[in-house]
């Protein structure tokens, strides 16, 4: 049913195959099918920007909407279909999608998938999805650090020797090392998403569920062990995007109530910082001019006599 998207994924590996060896790369050697795997990700990922970005600004038009929603809440508390009549009247209204939050990811996964059975297909030598011969067997015995790309943790030793691995113990330590850097990047991933949720909604009732969904990244190394290496180069190259992506925009788009970094550095005393300072701080207003205080000197107190005007007689 997913033919014509294996064979889309396939043609693009191929060409991009095609084009390294053009430029003088040993189309044979595992760095070329490697680096092949890395160029395909980093182009699926580059037009799925535009798709991040919304993303991000519909997490800004959600956390906007929290009073609201707030309120609708502790209004319909009692109503539960009235309460998502009225919430998906607010998105509506307010031009806000929820689903916008995940299509990324649900993008990202068919292009996995797609990867991952061409590159099985190689491995069990079946000429399809725009491979030749001739290319099924070069990837089937190209080799990253003694790993063949079409090759599992799974692999038995005698399958490693078929597929051109000299040292198999070497291969399944290589492929270990990936699950694990697998492991540790989605966590890193998530974790780096989650801080910017937390500060963006933090009585969203999800948020523990995505906190033990995160907790629960490192498990993803497990299903790497089933994984080729060559799917295995294609989800650490997309996770490492994804964690420079987040970080670059996520510091150019801060939340809202977040300090926006100053952009030149922080003013440091000279000539420009101070006139930065000077525009953004209002003007203070004119201390007033202290009066000098005028002392009154009061009449000496004198006795009867003296005021009378007169001495004794």
């Amino acid at each position: 049913m997913l033919d014509w998207l294996y064979n889309i994924v396939g043609w693009i590996l191929v060409q991009i195959h095609a084009g390294l060896g053009f430029i003088g790369l040993n189309p044979d050697s595992g760095w070329a099918w490697g680096l092949s795997i890395v160029l395909l990700t980093m182009l699926m990922r580059l037009l799925m920007v535009p798709l991040f970005v919304k993303q991000m600004n519909t997490q800004r038009k959600m956390q906007e909407l929290q009073p609201q929603l707030r309120k609708l809440q502790e209004r319909y508390k009692h109503d539960k279909e009235r309460l998502q009549r009225e919430s998906m009247e607010l998105y509506r209204t307010s031009g806000t999608n929820p689903l916008m939050g995940c299509l990324p990811l649900l993008l990202q996964m068919p292009v996995f998938f797609a990867l991952f059975n061409v590159l099985r297909s190689v491995a069990e030598g079946n000429v399809r999805y725009n491979f030749t011969e001739e290319l099924v067997e070069s990837a089937r015995q190209a080799l990253i650090f003694q790993a063949p790309i079409a090759a599992h943790f799974n692999s038995s030793a005698e399958e490693l020797l078929a597929l051109g691995a000299t040292n198999p113990i070497m291969a399944k330590v290589f492929i270990a090392l990936s699950c694990v850097v697998m492991g540790t990047t989605t966590f890193l991933t998530m974790r780096q998403s989650m801080k910017r949720s937390v500060s963006q909604m933090p009585d969203n009732p999800m948020m523990q569920t995505q906190k033990i969904m995160m907790y629960m990244a490192p498990l993803f190394g497990l299903f790497g062990l089933m994984m080729p290496v060559g799917v295995l180069l294609y989800w650490v190259t997309s996770n490492v995007w994804t964690m420079v992506q987040q970080h670059f925009l996520y510091r150019n788009m801060p939340a809202p109530g977040e300090p926006v970094e100053a952009k030149g550095g922080k003013g440091n005393g000279s000539a420009k910082g101070m006139l930065g300072r000077k525009k953004n701080q209002p003007e203070s207003a004119p201390q007033p001019v202290e009066q000098p205080k005028i002392e009154r000197k009061q009449p000496k107190k004198q006795s009867r006599s003296k005021r009378s005007g007169g001495g004794p007689r």
